[in-house]
């Protein structure tokens, strides 16, 4: 069943004068529970996308629908993880993930049952008195998405949040996850430029357009979970997505 819609969805910026037609004719229906990747040329409007459906971006054209309801500001019913961890480094990881149901007047007690919960299901059990400067890069981003499930979202937004990681720590933290996201069941869409961490993560993948930012391709991973990078199906998948974002690069 479809939880969030995409209906001829269009984003113009206005910049000196001039608009610039950020995103066109994007239309994509999300369901339930799915795992959703947006790859694409850089430049694409994959982060628009994505600050459009958190309210953070107002919709120049079609509209954005979340359980029926257009999607017209910010709200609780959407959580967004982002790529520089977005923490406030004079809280600790409790009162980083308390955030947000401080913001919601939730009382103490509850809040601080629902944050550990939280902080133990991203496995920082242990680092809840610890400040963001104590934390490695992984640890840091695991409090991010800790602190947006902690609101109980309908749907869970990650801005290439495991960008700025080593190789190594991003794999780890495709993996957690992964786990994170079959324990909880959330809807997640997922922004990347790796086609391996797309092909890793997602049931279904949406290749974009250059700008202006539309959908080119839509691909369903049917590899069953844990899935081997290193697996001849796999490897040939990611050849295939790599090949067509090649084929937009270069215009041949």
């Amino acid at each position: 069943m479809s939880i969030l819609s995409f209906k001829n969805v269009g984003k113009v910026f206005s910049k000196n004068g001039e608009e610039l037609v950020a995103i066109h004719d994007f239309d994509l229906e999300v369901d339930e529970g799915e795992f959703v990747c947006i790859l694409g040329p850089s430049g694409c409007g994959k982060t628009t996308l994505l600050r459009m459906v958190a309210g953070l971006e107002s919709i120049s054209q079609g509209s954005i629908e979340l359980n029926g309801k257009a999607i017209t500001g910010p709200g609780s019913d959407r959580g967004m993880v982002f790529q520089d961890f977005g923490l406030f480094p004079w809280r600790n990881v409790m009162k980083n993930v308390e955030f947000g149901l401080e913001v919601k007047n939730i009382p103490t007690a509850k809040r601080v049952e629902i944050a550990q919960r939280y902080v133990e299901l991203v496995g920082l059990k242990g680092f809840e008195r610890s400040h963001p400067k104590e934390l490695s890069g992984g640890m840091k981003q695991r409090v991010g998405i800790a602190r947006a499930l902690a609101n109980d979202p309908a749907v869970l937004l990650m801005d290439e949040p495991f960008g700025a990681l080593d190789a190594q720590t991003r794999n780890q933290m495709q993996t957690e996850l992964l786990r994170i996201w079959k324990e909880t069941k959330k809807t997640v869409l997922f922004v990347t430029h790796s086609v391996d961490e797309a092909v890793f993560l997602a049931d279904r993948i949406v290749v974009m357009t250059a700008r202006p930012g539309s959908i080119k391709d839509l691909w369903d991973i049917d590899l069953p979970r844990p899935r081997d990078r290193a697996s001849s199906k796999f490897i040939a998948l990611r050849k295939e997505i790599l090949d067509e974002l090649e084929v937009q690069k270069t215009g041949t």
